[in-house]
């Protein structure tokens, strides 16, 4: 079992300083419901067009506090039955989010509906399912701390209650302990013309499914400031090699809605869908062993890698092959899937130290799918447009780029290791990231090399009209987290052969750029 240790930044990475304490990851969710019904408006009209629409009256909300992250200390022989009751949290969450969403008349005319319909049973289900991992637990021997009963009840919040990933005008950004600011140009936060539509996590929760983006998730990128350090100095024994990995751009469409790591054995555990390059054979029943197996995509054909992250849509009223499925359409997860025009996979150094070769089966996320609800602790999307990229990184804001410009997502991984762990309980603590200023890893943590990923798309620029983002395009996610920007995130498990994680290692140390 890992350690658990204080996340540090990537220098790359633009932080928004949370409001509040992060709660922590996985099991838990804001459930959000749309009141959007007005005279003009029958009852049960779907969102769609090619713009986001207002509410014209309120939005109800419930916190569900997370669980994932409370269980740092669960056995391994537990962690297959824990793991697929925390995935039924997230269901239980999307149901009663759904539930919410479509029973607004009923809330209307009943003030304790809420209460009564969907509240007070997602607590009973949340308690048996919680009891359930206690008993998974104890049953091979392990300790459970009995205050995580606490965390079966949800509260409801109107929305001036809440200001769980909003965006509050001039973007505060947390470069390494530097505070920027994005100048005053940014939507978030400023009331809107129109319906009376808000940016953040105000009165609409926007896009074709009802649920995000809305307009304050964009913003011109030609009026924020620059906000990007440079990087920790060299030090003597520094690694300041490269190697890159070329995978393709999942032109053939690899995708699935599931997510090994973590949710193992659960079909649909991601509740969004994700693009696949390196392994082929990556689902939720996927194996070490079948891993092995699988095929790649990677013209190194010792590469089995799994490299995988949510898909980005562009919500202009068009459909996709999912519209009623599972983690798509079902769950606010609509418009045509975006494939990359550009998939750059590398591996670089450590300013502070010699890395050692990644360990065989790997795992790690970066980033939270979370963060609307779980705050930004863990929050590590990057996004900008080609020709900004090394003056502006946007966290809590998707980037509108000018003309020519292209959409660009990137991704730096955790770079600090145990040594001791393929994963951890929460998935997070056996990494971490080094110190933003030095690059020297936490104690007891070994330099290994930092994955880094880029991913470029073509996507026409969104407008802004009366308070409407028309033309949006949105990162997949669970369907109460909005479509936040900062719900961005990345997979990863290290699978190779023929020495091919030392290869890559003496590269990178020997100083030397390979392919």
């Amino acid at each position: 079992m890992g350690r658990n240790t204080r996340k540090r930044r990537t220098p790359l990475a633009t932080k928004a300083i949370a409001a509040s304490a992060a709660l922590a990851l996985g099991g838990g969710g804001l459930i959000w419901a749309n009141f959007y019904a007005s005279a003009h408006e029958p009852s049960n009209q779907t969102w769609g067009g090619n713009q986001t629409k207002a509410a014209t009256a309120q939005v109800a909300t419930v916190s569900c506090p997370d669980v994932q992250q409370k269980l740092t200390n669960v056995p391994w022989r537990a962690r297959q039955g824990v793991a697929t009751e925390l995935a039924n949290l997230d269901r239980q969450i999307t149901e009663a989010y759904n539930r919410l969403a479509s029973t607004r008349d009923a809330q209307a005319k009943d003030p304790s509906f809420v209460q009564n319909a969907i509240v007070g049973p997602l607590k009973e289900k949340r308690a048996a399912t919680i009891d359930r991992i206690r008993i998974d637990i104890q049953r091979v021997g392990g300790s459970f701390d009995n205050s995580l009963k606490q965390l079966a009840t949800c509260t409801t919040q109107t929305a001036d209650q809440t200001t769980a990933g909003g965006n509050t005008g001039g973007q505060q950004q947390n470069n390494g302990g530097q505070q920027q600011q994005n100048g005053g140009q940014q939507n978030g936060g400023q009331q809107q013309g129109g319906n009376g539509q808000q940016g953040g996590a105000g009165q609409n929760v926007g896009g074709q499914a009802g649920n995000g983006p809305v307009a304050g998730d964009f913003v011109d990128i030609t009026k924020v400031a620059p906000n990007v350090q440079g990087k920790p100095r060299q030090q003597g024994n520094a690694s300041t090699g490269t190697f890159t990995t070329r995978c393709g751009v999942n032109a053939n469409k690899n995708h699935n809605t599931d997510n090994v790591i973590v949710a193992p054995g659960v079909t649909n555990g991601a509740h969004h869908l994700h693009d696949y390059v390196g392994n082929q054979k990556v689902n939720a029943f996927s194996s070490n062993q079948t891993f092995l197996q699988g095929g790649t995509s990677c013209q190194n054909r010792n590469d089995l890698s799994a490299y995988y992250w949510p898909v980005v849509r562009v919500q202009d009223g068009t459909q996709d092959f999912d519209q009623n499925a599972d983690g798509g359409g079902k769950e606010g997860n609509v418009g045509k899937i975006l494939t990359p025009v550009q998939a750059q996979i590398k591996y670089v150094g450590s300013p502070a130290s010699k890395v050692v070769a990644m360990p065989q089966f790997l795992r790690i996320i970066t980033g939270d799918a979370k963060t609307t609800t779980n705050g930004l602790a863990n929050a590590n999307a990057h996004w900008s447009c080609t020709g900004f990229e090394n003056r502006v990184q946007l966290t809590q804001q998707y980037p509108i780029c000018p003309q020519g410009s292209k959409v660009v997502r990137t991704f730096a991984f955790q770079s600090c290791w145990d040594g001791q762990n393929i994963d951890s309980a929460n998935h997070r603590t056996h990494v971490a990231f080094p110190d933003p200023a030095s690059g020297v890893c936490p104690n007891g943590f070994k330099a290994i090399p930092q994955l880094t990923m880029r991913l470029v798309y073509n996507i026409n620029p969104p407008t802004i009209q009366n308070g409407q983002v028309k033309n949006a395009y949105a990162v997949d996610g669970f369907p109460e987290q909005l479509h936040k920007p900062a719900t961005d995130h990345d997979d990863f498990i290290s699978v190779t052969t023929g020495g091919l994680a030392n290869r890559i290692a003496d590269c990178i140390n020997r100083g030397q750029n390979c392919a």
